[in-house]
């Protein structure tokens, strides 16, 4: 049961202590918060008492402070859509054009390809829906969302760049450029109709 290596230090520990004074309650139950802990990891299971190692003067090794029967905290579950910085963060959250930590500018998309004709079909507090003139096969679809983006917000294609997303309808695209968030979701309800 118990693993070489775990009695040993065990074993090495009693007799370096039983060489230097005698067994106190004390010393028996720093011995325990100690040397148990390691046995304990070393071995992985939780001993029970009648198995534990016998010390010098016929003492069994105590535990203090473990208990058996405590429950774990229980983790506060987060309410969808709820944040806890209050007003100012959930504007911020329930718009889809927002700021990143470098600056620039990102844009949440709903993408739709296979459509007839490239556009916005919605803007939401979540994303912004964008119909695409392409299929969804080798990049077509994304290539297309990046032209027709660029020609919405009056940019070069080498200004926006597919963030995260790319076999997914839902997308982040990148806006590398001196507009704000607030000009971008402009630009993108003009456009929206």
């Amino acid at each position: 049961m118990f693993s070489r290596s775990g009695l040993t230090v065990a074993g090495r520990f009693v007799r370096l202590h039983e060489s230097f004074q005698p067994f106190t309650s004390e010393t028996l139950n720093r011995l325990s918060d100690v040397v148990l802990p390691v046995l304990r990891r070393r071995l992985s299971v939780h001993l029970p008492r009648s198995r534990l190692p016998l010390l010098a003067g016929g003492h069994r090794v105590t535990f203090r402070g473990y208990s058996r029967n405590r429950q774990m905290p229980k983790k506060q579950k987060a309410v969808k859509g709820q944040q806890a910085g209050g007003g100012a963060a959930q504007t911020e959250a329930s718009c889809p054009v927002a700021q990143d930590k470098s600056g620039a500018v990102t844009i949440t998309v709903h993408a739709k390809p296979g459509s007839k004709h490239s556009g916005i079909t919605e803007i939401s507090a979540e994303a912004v829906g964008v119909a695409i003139a392409a299929p969804p096969t080798d990049g077509e679809a994304n290539t297309e969302l990046i032209r027709y983006l660029a020609e919405v917000l009056e940019l070069k294609k080498s200004h926006i760049s597919l963030d995260k997303g790319s076999r997914s309808r839902d997308k982040v695209i990148k806006v590398d450029s001196t507009l704000t968030p607030e000009e971008v979701l402009r630009r993108l309800r003009q456009a929206a109709g």
